[in-house]
C-alpha cells in the first residue's frame, strides 16, 4: 500500500492563520494529477504543533473525504504524551486514514524503554497501522534500531520513517526488522540512496513544490535505475538544500504560495521566509523546473 514519494503535506492557511479548506482539497486534487503515492496530513510540515485537537481532526477528516481512496491518507498523529497520540489516533482512525505516521515523543526525552512503552500503548489503544517517526534533530531522542527491532513485532506497526540521515541505518533495520518492515526516508536529500540500499520510499517535503519528479525519483529508485535516478536528482538538489534554509515548513509554504497553489498564512511561533533567502529558494524552483 505505501511505497514512492509520500508528500508531507503543507496545511493551507489564510493571512489571518484559519484552516484553508478550499486551498487543501485542491493541493489534495494536484497531488492526485502530479503521481503523488501518498500524503502525510498533519505532520510536522503541515504544522501539527500550531493546531488544537478540532483542527487536527478536521484536517484529518477533509483530506480522506477528498482523497476519496484515489491516494492513501497517513495521518499525523505523534505527540510528547502518549495519552493525546492515542486521542489522535482515535480521531485518524475515525476518519478513515490509511495509517499513521507517529514521531518520537519531543522534548521531554523519553528513554529507548519509554519509547517502547509509549508506541506499544499506541498500538494497543488503536486498530490502526503505523509508522514509527524518528527525527532526533527536532525531538532530543534517538530512537534506537534494537528499539525499533521490538517495535516491529507488535503487527499493526508496519514502519519507519529515518530522519536521522544515517544511511548505514537503512540494512541494520532492514536486518533487525524483517524484509516485510517499510523503511521510509525522511531526508529528501539522501532520499535516493536510502531507497537504493532497500527502503520504499521517502516522506518528503521537496515533493511539496515538484511532486511528478519526485514520484519518478522514487520510481526509478525501486527499479534500480541509478543513473537515471541520479541524473533527476541532480536537478532537484537546490530544493533539497533550500527548503531547509529556514526551519521547515517556512521556506516549503513560501515556495508552493509562489507557485499559485496556496495563500501565505502561517502560525506564530513560524514567521514568512526572510526576504533574504527567497532568491535561494525561487532559483532551486527553477532549476527543478516547478517555476
Amino acid at each position: 500500500m505505501f511505497q514512492g514519494s509520500i508528500v508531507a503535506l503543507v496545511t493551507p492557511m489564510h493571512e489571518d492563520g484559519r484552516i484553508d479548506e478550499q486551498s487543501l482539497r485542491a493541493l489534495i486534487e494536484h497531488h492526485i494529477a502530479n503521481q503523488t503515492d501518498a500524503l502525510v496530513i498533519v505532520g510536522t510540515t503541515g504544522e501539527s504543533a500550531t493546531v488544537d485537537l478540532a483542527e487536527h481532526c478536521e484536517l484529518l477528516r477533509i483530506a480522506v473525504e477528498q482523497a476519496g481512496g484515489r491516494l492513501p491518507i497517513i495521518a499525523g498523529t505523534g505527540a510528547n504524551a502518549t495519552r493525546e497520540a492515542i486521542e489522535l489516533s482515535k480521531c485518524a482512525k475515525q476518519a478513515g486514514a490509511k495509517a499513521s505516521l507517529s514521531v518520537t515523543p519531543y522534548y521531554n526525552k523519553p528513554t529507548q524503554e519509554g519509547l517502547f512503552q509509549h508506541f506499544k500503548a499506541i498500538a494497543e489503544a488503536v486498530d490502526l497501522p503505523i509508522i514509527l517517526y524518528n527525527v532526533p534533530g527536532r525531538t532530543g531522542c534517538d530512537m534506537l534500531p534494537d528499539t525499533v527491532a521490538r517495535l516491529a513485532k507488535i503487527p499493526n506497526i508496519i514502519g519507519l520513517k529515518d530522519a536521522t540521515g544515517d544511511l548505514s541505518r537503512v540494512r541494520l533495520h532492514r536486518r533487525l526488522c524483517g524484509e516485510d518492515f517499510l523503511l521510509f526516508s525522511g531526508n529528501d536529500d539522501t532520499a535516493l540512496e536510502f531507497i537504493l540500499l532497500g527502503g520504499q520510499g521517502v516522506i518528503s517535503v521537496t515533493a511539496n513544490v515538484a511532486p511528478q519528479a519526485m514520484h519518478q525519483l522514487c520510481m526509478l529508485g525501486l527499479q534500480g535505475k541509478r543513473q537515471a535516478a541520479e541524473e533527476l536528482d541532480l536537478r532537484l538538489q537546490g530544493l533539497h538544500k533550500y527548503l531547509f534554509i529556514e526551519p521547515n515548513p517556512i521556506p516549503v509554504k513560501w515556495a508552493v504560495h509562489t507557485q499559485g497553489l496556496i495563500s501565505a498564512g502561517i502560525r506564530l511561533p513560524l514567521t514568512h521566509l526572510a526576504e533574504a533567502h527567497q532568491s535561494n529558494v525561487r532559483s532551486a524552483m527553477q532549476q527543478a523546473g516547478v517555476l
